[in-house]
């Protein structure tokens, strides 16, 4: 198992603190509690940010922003059954009458 101290470090957690942000860590070896995220993150740098030149800071925020819309508004996902995470949202909220 890969550790990662840098995130548990005291440092890492005064920056948190320092911006208001509450850091969300699962228990050792729970590793699907963020196989979510990871798949997002793993998408946005291989679909998006490998292909595209950033030279400044806001030019790369610009590009996530653009990227995260993309990925929620017109990429098809296989495991929603070919839709965007928006129509499937859509779609779930019509079938339980949840808006």
């Amino acid at each position: 198992m890969r550790q990662n101290p840098q995130y548990t470090s005291g440092q890492f957690s005064r920056l948190l603190n320092k911006y208001k942000i509450i850091a969300s860590m699962s228990s050792v070896g729970a590793c699907l509690d963020n196989a979510v995220v990871e798949r997002f993150f793993g998408s946005l740098k291989n679909e998006w940010l490998l292909n595209i030149v950033h030279l400044t800071r806001e030019t790369m925020k610009m590009d996530v922003e653009e990227y995260i819309r993309y990925y929620n508004h017109e990429r098809l996902h296989t495991t929603l059954g070919n839709l965007t995470p928006i129509s499937y949202e859509n779609l779930q909220s019509q079938v339980s009458g949840w808006t």
